[in-house]
């Protein structure tokens, strides 16, 4: 025959009210290491593939574009005959400064027009649009050899300008003077992302000369294979748009069906704890 024993009704509420109070301590605790979860991808270059090489991508340098500001200075050993092909001997202006010298103000830029020429004294229009800068000054030394002995020819791209938007500590329009410049200066030039941005989707928008369109290209600034991409060495004019994390898109909408819901939901959790806690009490 098996014995029962019954606990007193004071023991029972007693054991019930722990028993509710340690659920709800877990619950607490759990919602409280949930919400301290640590940001993920926060390190660049963090993810690698060991089975592949990265290299670094290969520059072959910018193409000159519509609109371009180019600096293009023409030499020879002969200086009197190089005279006519540079802009800056017809616009040179002398100034004597305080101490007796004299500065040469020179103004040999040249803008690229709508349809991809430039204008050079004596040469006339040459078209340049979609060379490189080694391409357009191998071009103009061919042309002066029929009018210089050994020309030299010196180009210089002058409004390198990278946007970069989003979340980054400072953002705006970058003019860079370096013509080599990766993601990760151009970064630098925007005081580097915020704690949060999103690092795996990185947009860039570059202008295509052949389709005349804005392509969008996704980047992901935590894998170390980014420094392989096309796209690690950036043109003028480009765009990087830096989209914040799904925390603070969340927050920064507040009309967002899902942040209602999340909230009412919050609202039904404490109300019934705080009615628990009052019973058990």
């Amino acid at each position: 025959m098996v014995r029962q024993t019954n606990l007193p009704t004071a023991a029972k509420v007693s054991f019930a009210d722990f028993t509710m109070k340690k659920q709800i301590f877990i619950l607490l605790v759990f919602s409280l290491v949930l919400s301290c979860k640590p940001k993920e991808n926060m390190v660049y270059l963090s993810n690698h593939n060991f089975e592949k090489e990265v290299t670094e991508a290969r520059y072959t340098g910018l193409k000159i574009k519509e609109g371009d500001i180019l600096e293009i200075v023409v030499s020879a050993f002969d200086e009197n005959a190089v005279k006519p092909f540079n802009l800056s001997t017809v616009t040179t202006t002398n100034t004597s400064t305080s101490d007796g010298s004299v500065q040469t103000a020179q103004a040999s830029r040249y803008t690229v027009s709508s349809d991809g020429f430039v204008s050079v004294p004596v040469l006339g229009r040459v078209y340049c649009q979609g060379m490189t800068k080694l391409q357009l000054k191998e071009d103009l030394e061919q042309r002066l050899k029929v009018y210089l002995t050994d020309p030299m020819v010196d180009v210089r791209l002058t409004n390198l300008n990278i946007s970069v938007l989003g979340e980054v500590k400072n953002p705006g329009t970058k003019t860079s003077v370096n013509e080599r410049i990766n993601l990760f200066q151009a970064l630098a030039l925007a005081g580097d992302m915020t704690d949060a941005a999103n690092r795996t989707n990185v947009k860039l928008l570059r202008y295509s000369e052949n389709t005349k369109k804005d392509s969008v290209i996704s980047l992901d600034f935590s894998e170390a294979s980014i420094v392989d991409s096309p796209y690690y060495y950036l043109q003028q004019n480009d765009i990087l748009y830096v989209e914040p994390d799904k925390n603070k898109q969340i927050a920064a909408n507040t009309t967002n069906p899902n942040r209602a819901l999340f909230l009412q939901v919050l609202t039904v959790v404490i109300a019934l704890s705080a009615v628990l806690i009052r019973f058990a009490n």
